[in-house]
């Protein structure tokens, strides 16, 4: 008896290839997209929109608003107090980004490695962050208070002729505000790069110590080019919250004395809603929004450029 062997049908192939299946978004994912991105269109680029083209107008928020074109940014070149802001702020960006930075870095290298007591330290320096900005100048407005903390150290160790109104004096004012806002931010920016530290392979330092590299050599051939990422994310954050600070200087000295802590955000607030003049307070949101975006990118495109070199 002989057994045939038969050949397993195939279907016969479609001229244009095999059949591919269909895929279509549920509508749960669709709506998982949607809802988020028409939120976001209406609370926040719908805003950013009507803001360029108030920055155009000439406005009291009351009355309608009348087309001026490009005068309120021509009066931005003739305004004194919106140079003086101009410069605190990217005097602001540079301390306070770059203090913020360093100071954040270090600690995180400092308490990286898991010894006793190192998660109390963490805790403290992280403390400040949740803070709300209007508590922490409150806390600061009493250290800078002419019998507060501040002074009283100062009489103890015998400098009483460094003692006097740090807010009031407009050669200390911008300084003495800055302080806040790097107790508060160090904690932070330290978080991120220990996330970035921890990340990183072992194993490169064992292999650099067995060629005999030194710990400095070890840092800026091993740790910096491995935190470039958390640099990107570093340097975002800290110009978005250099730009946008206001509260610690509104509640501490309201841009005073005599415009000395005056930034680009607190020159827009009191030109907006002190003097109703939103069209020109819309100009300066804009400048701050050209500011912001025109260093990240430069940042960027230097980083992407030399990452593909």
């Amino acid at each position: 008896m002989t057994a045939t062997l038969t050949a397993p049908a195939v279907a016969p192939s479609s001229p244009t290839g095999p059949r591919r299946r269909r895929r279509t978004l549920s509508p749960a994912l669709l709506a998982f997209v949607l809802v988020p991105l028409l939120v976001e269109t209406f609370w926040v680029f719908w805003p950013a929109l009507q803001g360029v083209y108030l920055s155009f107008t000439s406005w009291d928020g009351v009355s309608p608003a009348v087309i001026v074109g490009f005068g309120n940014y021509a009066e931005l070149f003739s305004d004194p107090t919106f140079g003086k802001a101009f410069l605190d702020t990217v005097l602001w960006l540079v301390l306070f980004g770059g203090l913020s930075a360093l100071g954040g870095l270090g600690m995180a290298l400092l308490l990286l490695k898991d010894r006793k007591g190192v998660g109390f330290y963490r805790a403290a320096l992280f403390t400040p962050v949740v803070f709300s900005l209007v508590a922490t100048a409150l806390i600061w407005q009493a250290v800078y208070q002419p019998d507060g903390l501040v002074n009283t150290v100062l009489g103890a160790l015998g400098l009483d002729s460094w003692q006097h109104s740090w807010l009031a004096d407009a050669n200390t004012s911008l300084y003495a505000v800055i302080v806040p806002a790097l107790w508060r931010q160090i904690g932070y920016i330290m978080v991120l790069y220990l996330a970035g530290l921890k990340g990183i392979d072992p194993t490169l330092y064992e292999a650099a110590t067995v060629d005999g590299a030194s710990k400095w050599q070890q840092f800026t051939k091993i740790t910096l080019p491995q935190l470039s990422s958390v640099n990107s994310v570093v340097l975002s954050v800290i110009i978005i919250d250099s730009l946008r600070s206001f509260d610690v200087v509104w509640a501490l000295t309201r841009g005073g004395p005599y415009h000395s802590s005056e930034l680009l955000s607190t020159y827009m607030y009191s030109t907006a809603f002190q003097s109703l003049r939103l069209g020109y307070a819309s100009a300066l949101a804009v400048v701050i929004f050209v500011l912001a975006f025109g260093v990240i990118l430069t940042y960027l495109v230097r980083a992407f450029r030399d990452a593909d070199a």
